[in-house]
């Protein structure tokens, strides 16, 4: 499998974990389940009255985290920082709470650094959310240095999220996408990444019924590699994810990610990548992300 079909697969995973996600976004499972059953295919509506094939913040962040990168890649944050600030300013339907307030702090302050720290300390450290694993794929679909991508990680995630468990899931999750780009067996690697880790090593061990979809970093990390390993197909993964609650959005769309840099893009569902509204421009991402590889 060539990197550009891992590439394009981590985008589109993130899209379409995100967009199937978004229709139960909101919605207690109790009702969710009896008005859509498994819910497996992409319909927009719920509480965000969704167009088909609508993304929300976890993919509109994700490409800016992209779009930064390759304007700046040498020093990525200002450029990545500028088109958070764009979205925010269209007043987006749905933008986590963390990362309102940051975007917020730092239109006041014109600092990222001072901006997280602002919200890391008057939310008592209570900023631990999963609003940068969500959207750090893009650094390892573009870095091939090994040392600048966990940089780089670390760094767009402090920008909103500054707190030691948000970043620690962000380098783990590109550590493992970063090994998959280049062919990872798909449970050594999660094993050799995850090794020192317990939260995150006792996902192997972990049954269904214990997992707790929240919003919370590790919570929803745990459920994304929980339904990864346990399932064998994009979709299956995917669908697990999503059908999760709690936060089905983002959990699907990280999921989504892993699952899609895994198996490729052409493993994803067909009926799915044609639905998504911006799949053009996720494309265009794509390329652009995987020809610096090819300099």
């Amino acid at each position: 499998m060539d990197r550009l079909e891992r590439v394009l697969g981590g985008l589109f995973g993130v899209a379409c974990g995100d967009a199937l996600g978004g229709t139960l976004e909101f919605t207690p499972k109790y009702i969710g389940v009896e008005k859509y059953g498994f819910h497996k295919d992409i319909i927009g509506g719920g509480e965000m009255q969704l167009r088909p094939g609508d993304v929300t913040d976890d993919t509109v962040m994700t490409i800016a985290v992209g779009e930064g990168i390759i304007e700046e890649p040498n020093a990525p944050i200002a450029a990545i920082g500028r088109k958070f600030v764009e979205w925010y300013d269209t007043d987006p339907t749905d933008i986590g709470i963390t990362c309102q307030d940051a975007i917020g702090e730092f239109i006041d302050c014109g600092d990222w650094n001072k901006a997280g720290r602002r919200v890391h300390r008057y939310s008592n450290g209570m900023n631990a959310g999963n609003g940068t694993l969500m959207r750090c794929i893009s650094v390892p679909l573009y870095y091939r240095e090994f040392d600048k991508m966990v940089e780089i990680t670390k760094a767009q995630s402090d920008m909103t999220h500054y707190n030691v468990k948000a970043s620690d899931a962000c380098i783990l999750y590109n550590t493992i996408i970063y090994k998959f780009l280049d062919g990872g067996d798909k449970i050594g690697t999660i094993k050799e990444v995850l090794k020192g880790h317990a939260e995150y090593e006792k996902v192997f061990n972990m049954k269904k019924e214990n997992l707790n979809a929240s919003g919370y970093v590790v919570d929803s990390f745990q459920c994304a590699l929980w339904c990864f390993i346990n399932n064998s197909y994009v979709e299956d993964i995917i669908c697990e994810a999503v059908n999760l609650y709690g936060d089905p959005d983002t959990i699907g769309a990280i999921a989504g990610g892993l699952a899609g840099v895994y198996y490729g893009y052409n493993s994803i569902p067909k009926r799915w990548r044609e639905k998504i509204i911006l799949k053009d421009k996720l494309i265009g991402l794509g390329e652009k992300l995987n020809n610096f590889n090819e300099d």
